[in-house]
């Protein structure tokens, strides 16, 4: 599904991943929602180890427009507690944050310990679109690589998990997402100019988003292709890549019972605790 761009070759990086007919897909709706439906589960067990035990994640989105982030991010948190997570989306900086470094909106929208954050577009936008359309100097985009490297090893060192996807679409599927878009009066909003013009600039972003690739995908942090081709397959594949990452090396079962709590639940209300087998 997920495929960690360090285990794949210097020729494959050309997102050049399975299309049209040939990607991967789930062709069953039944199949589809049972299996959504069993990582769901998953992910809040592993939300709810994370709560416990005070750890903090940040799951990271990229991804081409209309690859399918927001139908994914909807999968992710739809079943969780709601307390436990915060999805921030990133647009346009705002005058005051335009004044600061660009690392300052991030580092404000850090988890606090037992939360999950998730970052609907992120600080990788220095290297991607700030670059290529040239809002930000030449030297200023080129040291984000290793700015950007420090502050996710400082964030790890401090014992956060960081989880980075990029949602990938050919060119063809992107386009009838737009067609869509365009012609459905309730997602009509999703289509915007700027999506327009940074379709006719493919090529410079499949430069700008390999180079960040090579850059940035680091053991701590190693970098997921989504596969988004067919949005079903993204979705559980998506699930299926945060969940293992999550779960590396936590302990993801239940923590055992407070004994004061089985004593007062005996003496006041007469319930007991049933052995398990």
């Amino acid at each position: 599904m997920a495929r960690s761009v360090s285990s794949i070759s210097l020729l494959e990086r050309k997102l050049t991943l399975p299309e049209g007919d040939d990607a991967p897909f789930i062709d069953s709706r039944k199949h589809y929602k049972n299996t959504l439906k069993s990582w769901q589960k998953k992910l809040l067990h592993v939300q709810q180890a994370y709560y416990h035990q005070g750890r903090r994640a940040i799951i990271v989105f990229e991804g081409w427009d209309a690859s399918g982030k927001g139908g994914a991010i909807r999968r992710i948190t739809e079943k969780l507690d709601p307390r436990g997570f915060r999805v921030h989306s990133f647009a346009k900086p705002t005058p005051e944050e335009q004044g600061r470094h660009y690392l300052y909106r991030f580092q404000t929208r850090l988890p606090v310990p037992g939360r999950i954050a998730i970052f609907d577009r992120s600080y990788y936008g220095r290297v991607m679109v700030e670059r290529i359309e040239g809002f930000t100097p030449t030297p200023a985009w080129e040291r984000a690589y290793q700015e950007i490297n420090e502050f996710e090893r400082l964030l790890i060192d401090d014992g956060v998990t960081i989880i980075k996807l990029f949602m990938h679409i050919s060119a063809a599927e992107q386009l009838e997402r737009f067609e869509e878009r365009l012609n459905n009066p309730y997602k009509r909003w999703k289509l915007t100019e700027e999506d327009i013009r940074n379709r006719g600039r493919r090529d410079d972003y499949i430069n700008a988003i390999e180079e960040m690739f090579d850059k940035t995908d680091t053991q701590m942090a190693p970098w997921h292709v989504i596969e988004a081709e067919h949005k079903w397959f993204a979705r559980i594949s998506v699930l299926k890549t945060i969940v293992e990452a999550l779960s590396d090396g936590v302990v993801v079962e239940p923590p055992p019972i407070d004994p004061t709590v089985v004593h007062l639940a005996k003496q006041q209300l007469g319930i007991t605790l049933e052995k398990s087998e």
